[in-house]
């Protein structure tokens, strides 16, 4: 009877191991490479998890192409299965012309994204590394297709689209999966707001996103130290993302991200593996800057990553005028009686232990 029980409770320990983490991306996929792209391969790399799909929204660049340099990185890596679902093209309520007009009232910001796009790499040096902005900034309209320099693509979006697929795989799997949210937040906002009980049948939601007191003289955030770009872009979306009833909210926040550069020796480590995902790596990730989406994915995969963060109680500024799209956050004493929820803001990590995770998942 003994020798039974240990059987069964060897037989259990091997199921409960073999059971993986579910989660699903939800992502402003610019490529060929960059920091979109590695996020996600982060994750699709990870052998503890399964991602059940990527939604694409319009961020730092437009969905539909994202949506093709997403389809085309799954391919050269290996990840040919993963289905894609392209979701919302424009913000909820933002406009593209409101912006343009409020930059002339209020000033400008560094970094439009699909609207103007803005610095795109870092330069590197004895004292560190600095953000460089280029003189001529890209742009086309939202259903322009550039020419991809890694291909198009031979894969295809699914039917179905984001906000529906989302709510579809939660329902599937209750209180299993973790949505990670690594750009504007319209499609998540839109998946909350089609069911009242999709981000409580959810184990939580990883954003990165908001910025609360960065230690920087990068010029997006030293004059702005609020402003944020994925909480800019549709301030709306993150204020219904922000107070719907999540199990847990962890924060990825421009305070923690700047210190994660990606740097020369990082990718120099990467490009010495053969496997797919290195390679693609190799060949398309070669601008640097900060490691904004990674890092919220590697600290899902791993918490002991980050050393230090902040719980308290998070919102968006609405009001329309030069703080539009900014981080708002009060203690417990302080916060407002209109629903705000707690949040994990992260704001410290353990760099060489993510510097090697990274890098090891990048080369398996």
């Amino acid at each position: 009877m003994k020798t039974a029980i240990s059987l069964l409770m060897v037989f259990a320990a091997l199921v409960c191991a073999a059971q993986k983490r579910l989660v699903l991306i939800d992502q402003d996929g610019s490529g060929p490479g960059g920091s979109n792209q590695m996020a996600m391969l982060a994750l699709l790399q990870a052998p503890q998890v399964e991602v059940l799909g990527i939604t694409m929204v319009t961020g730092n660049a437009w969905r539909d192409e994202e949506t093709l340099h997403t389809l085309r990185m799954l391919e050269l890596t290996g990840h040919s299965n993963i289905p894609v679902a392209k979701g919302a093209v424009f913000p909820l309520v933002r406009t593209e012309r409101e912006t343009q007009l409020s930059s002339a009232i209020d000033g400008k910001v560094t970094w439009l994204g699909a609207w103007g796009q803005g610095p795109m790499t870092l330069v590197e040096g004895k004292e560190g590394v600095t953000p460089f902005t280029p003189d001529k900034l890209d742009k086309h309209g939202p259903y322009a297709i550039p020419a991809l320099p890694e291909g198009m693509p031979t894969l295809k979006p699914i039917d179905e689209d984001a906000a529906h697929f989302l709510v579809r795989e939660v329902r599937a799997h209750p209180h299993q999966v973790t949505i990670y949210a690594a750009g504007p937040l319209t499609n998540i906002a839109l998946a909350v707001s089609i069911d009242p009980e999709f981000a409580e049948l959810t184990q939580g939601i990883v954003v990165m996103g908001g910025s609360l007191n960065p230690q920087t003289d990068d010029p997006e955030f030293a004059s702005s130290p609020r402003h944020e770009f994925n909480f800019w872009f549709d301030p709306e979306a993150a204020h219904i993302v922000l107070r719907a009833a999540w199990p847990r909210i962890d924060v990825t926040t421009v305070d923690v991200s700047l210190k994660a550069p990606f740097t020369e020796r990082m990718l120099d480590e990467i490009s010495k593996s053969q496997s797919l995902t290195a390679k693609y790596i190799a060949a398309w990730s070669q601008n640097r800057y900060y490691l904004w989406d990674e890092l919220a994915a590697c600290a899902w995969l791993d918490p002991m990553l980050i050393t230090r963060e902040k719980v308290e109680y998070m919102d968006i500024d609405l009001s329309h005028g030069p703080s539009y799209g900014d981080t708002l956050t009060w203690t417990e004493q302080l916060k407002p009686q209109t629903g705000v929820r707690l949040v994990h803001a992260q704001l410290d990590l353990d760099l060489p232990r993510f510097q090697k995770m990274f890098v090891d998942l990048m080369s398996r």
